[in-house]
């Protein structure tokens, strides 16, 4: 039995009763054609069920319609929230995404980025290792890119970025009105964007004098780091009576710790976390943390990049950033003794 062919454009445009030129016109949105010869190129092409061959396509219009989209890991409800704001953005766009993974390595980074030269027709970059010099020297001049939660300045690029600082800092002040007195914060990984903000956050809303005998835990965002820093803090003597953890990942592995060791939430330790991932409402007690607008970061870099894509004289390199909303759950409530 002959194998089936795939309708090709000279198909669509015998039975449509135009020029093949005509039905790139349609098909391709450019060029001026009546009504008529726009429904009768569609309805052929719905008919023969012709699909464009993007290759061929892309060497006519020099477009891929694919955005390169790197972060630092893939891993996580964190990351799924953020993909699903850019993809959801590029599906409206017709858009297809190319997603790779630095492991938050920033040599790996300016590979991947170079590797996606040529594929992508921008990309979407967060590296909280890159500097502005290397994202200089791994983008070509040329590649639109939009940078999120990046340390990279809008000179190159504009960037979105969410009010680490501000949020971090709000969260510890609802902690101090609590009346917590000794507060431990779980750090995320040494050198990252994201952890660097958010410790500051926490120092400021300390103040000076309670920030320099701070209790500050090493961790790298995943729950593994969150739960061997909740194993110390209920080692201790005295104990802190609050933590805050950089993410909610920490956040929910220090608290099965504290579990673990037989203490309770909150009546002996108070807990907070930062992403509002949608787990956090679901553990026991639900956390409370910051939430950050992950999915709306995605969407809105998206829409800048495709902007900048359809318009590179036109779209100027701003930073904007997003705020954050404490989001008070029951691990936070001052239980007394």
């Amino acid at each position: 039995m002959g194998e089936l062919l795939a309708a090709t454009i000279k198909d669509v445009a015998i039975r449509a009763r135009v020029s093949t030129a005509s039905v790139s016109r349609v098909l391709n949105n450019t060029g001026a054609v009546t009504e008529p010869t726009r429904q009768r190129v569609l309805r052929a092409a719905q008919h023969l069920r012709y699909t464009p061959h993007e290759a061929a396509r892309s060497l006519i219009t020099r477009r891929t319609h694919t955005i390169g989209v790197l972060l630092p890991d893939i891993h996580g409800e964190y990351f799924s929230e953020l993909i699903r704001g850019i993809d959801r953005a590029a599906r409206l766009r017709g858009l297809h995404l190319l997603v790779s993974s630095s492991h938050g390595d920033a040599g790996e980074a300016a590979l991947a980025l170079r590797a996606m030269n040529g594929r992508v027709d921008g990309v979407l970059v967060m590296s909280p290792y890159l500097d502005a010099h290397s994202l200089d020297d791994a983008l070509p001049p040329m590649l639109p890119a939009v940078l999120l939660n990046s340390p990279g300045d809008a000179a190159r690029a504009t960037a979105f970025v969410i009010d680490d600082f501000g949020g971090a800092k709000a969260m510890v002040e609802h902690l101090r009105a609590q009346g917590h007195q000794y507060i431990a914060h779980i750090a995320g990984p040494e050198g990252n964007y994201e952890s660097a903000a958010r410790l500051r956050g926490f120092q400021a809303a300390l103040g000076r004098t309670l920030a320099a005998k701070a209790l500050v835990l090493p961790g790298n965002f995943t729950e593994e780091s969150g739960y061997i820093a909740g194993q110390k803090i209920a080692s201790m003597t005295p104990r802190p009576d609050a933590v805050f953890a950089a993410n909610d990942m920490m956040a929910i592995g220090c608290l099965f710790a504290l579990r673990d060791a037989g203490l309770h939430c909150p009546a002996d330790v108070a807990i907070a976390g930062f992403d509002d991932i949608p787990i956090a409402r679901y553990v026991s007690p639900p956390l409370t943390t910051v939430r950050a607008q992950t999915t709306e970061l995605g969407r809105q870099a998206l829409e800048e990049l495709a902007r900048t894509i359809d318009e590179p004289t036109s779209v100027k390199p701003m930073r904007h950033t997003l705020g954050t909303q404490l989001v008070i759950r029951e691990s936070c409530h001052r239980v007394p003794h």
